[in-house]
């Protein structure tokens, strides 16, 4: 499949040179596609440092899973999910050089700080308690477990990067922020007024496409709606965590992103049959300045019926208990022509099913772009 895609690129660049040589339009027919994914690995470990040391151990069956499920599906632009940060980046460093061991080369990255596991000081999930998991920022034992972070074959530009993570939750113009049953803030006044919204972040990450133009990916991992009390404290902050974009492209928070852009993550939440508020990802999905690929698998689609009113074929995670859903996300801008888009969950039997199964919960979700001519000449007309 690598190989079969940089022929096409070469035969794209041979073509476009003909067409300048003979004064012919360019050829977009044969245009290799611009394949951006998000896969939530779910390699977070139990201590700083341990997911290193798991990959330069080279013998983690978890890991050569996850490396193997990327190659198979060889994307451009990449947004990771449960990948725990450091502060040198080496743990990111060496998955790197593992995927380009496996013949992928993601020259640039984004990884700042995510709030995973960043410490408060305060009780923050109201048990009483300090110093816990879910005293921190976004959940989280240490500082990073379970971050975000970006790979990409082309140049980020880091210096237009955005991060809406430090924006505190009730700054959010309509957040739907948890009380106690007296009205008072839950957990309390003092925590409502440093708890961040974002669980890991929130980013804006413009991307230098091989034609010049930019692509911003937004990128983030919601915290899930559940295992909290009446207060709802977590179902609310996912909500106001997905419907942030709105706002975001909104211009609430600064200028929107300019030209195309994809919004690649996590939402923690199914549209038709997760717990939690699932007006907000219907709400999201339906907004016109997105467009819904709707990616899917012959693998969930032959998962067996669950009664559950979502497609089966559109599920992206197998969660013991919760059963299958669809709670990752890859959304192009309504600018862009989408020549395909699926979930990496290869059917029973087939090549890769095992390597998916093993890798994560989660399955890589990949949508491929190509910004067509009927674009270039300023029409919106979709395929």
């Amino acid at each position: 499949m690598i190989l079969a895609r940089l022929f096409r690129r070469a035969l794209t660049l041979f073509l476009a040179s003909l067409a300048t040589l003979f004064t012919l339009p360019p050829v977009a027919a044969v245009a290799d596609p611009i394949r951006v994914a998000s896969f939530n690995m779910e390699l977070q470990r139990d201590g700083p440092g341990l997911l290193f040391r798991d990959i330069q151990r080279g013998k983690d069956a978890q890991i050569a899973a996850v490396v193997a499920v990327i190659t198979q599906t060889a994307p451009d632009i990449l947004a990771l999910q449960g990948f725990d940060w450091d502060y040198d980046g080496v743990a990111l460093a060496g998955f790197r050089d593992l995927l380009k061991a496996a013949g992928l080369d993601y020259p640039h990255h984004f990884a700042p700080r995510p709030n995973s596991g960043l410490a408060s000081d305060l009780d923050l999930d109201g048990d009483g308690r300090l110093g816990g998991p879910g005293d921190a920022q976004g959940y989280g034992a240490f500082s990073g477990q379970g971050g975000i972070a970006v790979l990409s074959r082309f140049a980020i530009l880091h210096g237009k990067a955005r991060d809406h993570s430090a924006l505190i939750w009730r700054d959010v113009p309509g957040a739907l922020l948890p009380t106690h049953p007296d009205g008072v803030a839950f957990p309390s006044p003092r925590a409502q007024a440093i708890q961040r919204l974002s669980s890991t972040g929130h980013w804006m990450v413009p991307v230098l496409l091989p034609d010049g133009s930019t692509l911003t990916l937004l990128t983030f991992q919601a915290g899930p709606p559940v295992f909290d009390g009446p207060e709802d404290r977590n179902g609310r902050r996912n909500h106001d965590e997905i419907l942030l974009w709105q706002a975001i492209l909104d211009g609430t928070f600064g200028p929107a992103p300019q030209g195309r852009f994809v919004l690649a993550g996590g939402a923690n939440l199914d549209p038709h049959d997760s717990d939690g508020r699932r007006k907000a990802i219907r709400t999201l999905l339906g907004d016109p300045r997105f467009q819904d690929p709707m990616p899917r698998s012959a693998g969930a689609a032959q998962a067996g019926d669950q009664g559950h009113r979502g497609a089966d074929a559109l599920d992206t995670v197998d969660w013991p208990g919760p059963g299958r859903l669809r709670v990752d996300y890859v959304l192009p801008s309504g600018d862009w022509q989408v020549l395909g888009a699926g979930v990496h969950w290869p059917a029973p039997g087939a090549q890769g099913y095992d390597d998916a199964l093993t890798a994560s919960r989660h399955r890589l979700v990949w949508v491929d772009l190509e910004l067509g001519q009927a674009f270039r000449n300023g029409s919106r007309q979709r395929r």
